[in-house]
């Protein structure tokens, strides 16, 4: 008999093998455009123009790609894995540290680059394969962001998911670890 968390881990899989499907077919242009909606969805908003230093990601696989608002602000963090954990270090586009391919092929910062001290972040923009309307997220599956997002340090820093609207659903299969994040932020707007 299957448990609930074997029940949760297949439709999970299943229905990210879907959506990542599905993202993959957007054309070149819509991808833009709808990245560029979201871009300034997060940069109107009152919160993210405060903001000292805010975590992002490099757009992999046809994530929205945020790196419009690299314009807008100077203070940024990016992630880079190591084993199974998200190491963050400061980032500017003008930077002395050029970003390089990771372990699964998603550009990350240099190891030597300086690393971004916890205290000063402000806000986490969240990838995710697709985030429901109460803000759980399905992610790649390895866990990284659940890992983050459970240690004490990050736990009140607001989160933004980054997901395009057809990936914003209704709801999403979860397990008791899942943490909903603050915000989801899609092309239609920002969902607070």
């Amino acid at each position: 008999m299957s448990t609930t968390a074997e029940l949760n881990r297949e439709a999970k899989s299943n229905l990210r093998r879907r959506l990542l499907q599905a993202r993959q077919k957007i054309p070149h242009r819509v991808w833009r455009q709808k990245s560029d909606r979201i871009c300034e969805h997060l940069h109107h908003w009152e919160y993210f123009r405060r903001c000292r230093v805010i975590l992002a990601y490099t757009s992999f696989r046809q994530e929205p790609d945020l790196s419009p608002l690299t314009q807008h602000h100077n203070h940024w963090g990016l992630p880079r894995c190591v084993g199974k954990d998200l190491h963050w270090h400061q980032w500017t586009p003008q930077g002395t540290w050029p970003l390089a391919k990771g372990s699964y092929g998603i550009l990350e910062p240099h190891p030597e680059s300086p690393p971004m001290e916890a205290s000063l972040v402000d806000l986490i923009l969240v990838p995710a394969v697709a985030c429901d309307v109460k803000g759980y997220r399905l992610g790649y599956g390895a866990g990284y962001y659940d890992r983050l997002l459970s240690q004490p340090i990050w736990r009140d820093v607001p989160t933004v998911g980054i997901v395009f609207e057809y990936a914003r659903l209704p709801s999403l299969p979860r397990d008791v670890w899942d943490r909903p994040l603050d915000s989801v932020c899609s092309e239609s707007g920002l969902f607070v």
